[in-house]
């Protein structure tokens, strides 16, 4: 757990103070006992990093605003492109939580059942929504598909500066963001579902392919900057930090592959040594 400043509890109270609903129906949607979250927001007990995560997400704000007030702030992980979405105007908290409702809800449905099978009415199902409300904020159905990489990315975005941002070894971070990449059963393996999609989508449709780079440089960036940081402390060897992320990011890519398609003799925990030996012997100076 995180140190949770006064500035951190204040821009919590904000986002209560946005959202449309009570702070006992805010606490619900977060998934936090009403009582706890009195308690951190007086400072008796401390936010979790996935506590910090969730109250971004359903309060429409990053996690590093709500610990640095600033969505631009360099941290231990590269932000994500600030780039636009569906072209809807969401001023205003119903429209931004109707948005994420459904974003939420594709999200799950294209991780679960895959792209080229989810209708635009399986959407509008599972939010009790018509087909006609799920147009007005995703036009088209490869719209779905954009903005369900764009939630992965800012999700995973978060829940990295969430977790890393006290932790100042740059080789405990590297360990522990090999850690947030592992996937494991739940919203790291349908993260990776989604990944996986977005990478065939992309070898046949040239107009993904920016999205897509953009969105994977910032995994790349993540990674080599914590290289340069180790270097820095002198913990890290001094060979090439892009070489050196390059190659761990495609480890990290063969092997989950291999354990989303079920390869025999793969496992979650294999795969974690396999990456902790790499660093270990290519990364950590000795």
């Amino acid at each position: 757990m995180q140190n949770t400043t006064t500035e951190l509890r204040e821009r919590v109270r904000e986002v209560l103070r946005q959202h449309p609903d009570s702070q006992r129906a805010f606490a619900g949607k977060v998934g936090l006992d009403a009582t706890k979250l009195s308690k951190s927001l007086s400072g008796a007990r401390r936010f979790t990093p996935a506590e910090l995560t969730r109250i971004a997400e359903v309060g429409n704000v990053t996690v590093n605003w709500l610990i640095n007030g600033s969505d631009e702030v360099e941290t231990v992980a590269a932000a994500p492109q600030r780039t636009a979405r569906a072209e809807v105007d969401l001023t205003g908290n119903g429209e931004a939580g109707r948005y994420q409702q459904i974003l939420d809800a594709a999200w799950h449905l294209i991780a679960e059942r895959g792209y080229h099978s989810v209708r635009i009415a399986d959407v509008a199902k599972a939010c009790g929504t018509s087909a006609a409300t799920i147009h007005y904020y995703f036009p088209g159905r490869n719209d779905l598909l954009t903005e369900t990489l764009r939630y992965s990315v800012r999700q995973a975005f978060d829940r990295q500066v969430a977790e890393l941002h006290t932790v100042d070894d740059a080789h405990e971070r590297l360990l522990r963001l090999i850690e947030l990449q592992l996937p494991t059963p739940g919203l790291l393996r349908l993260e990776w579902s989604i990944w996986m999609q977005v990478w065939n989508e992309s070898a046949l449709r040239p107009e993904l392919r920016v999205l897509h780079t953009d969105s994977y440089n910032r995994w790349h960036d993540t990674i080599a900057r914590t290289i340069r940081e180790g270097q820095q402390q002198g913990v890290f060897t001094g060979a090439d930090p892009e070489e050196l992320a390059m190659t761990l990011t495609a480890l990290i890519d063969g092997l989950g592959i291999q354990i989303l398609t079920d390869r025999p003799g793969r496992s979650v925990d294999g795969m974690r040594q396999v990456l902790r030996d790499f660093v270990d012997r290519e990364i950590v100076r000795h």
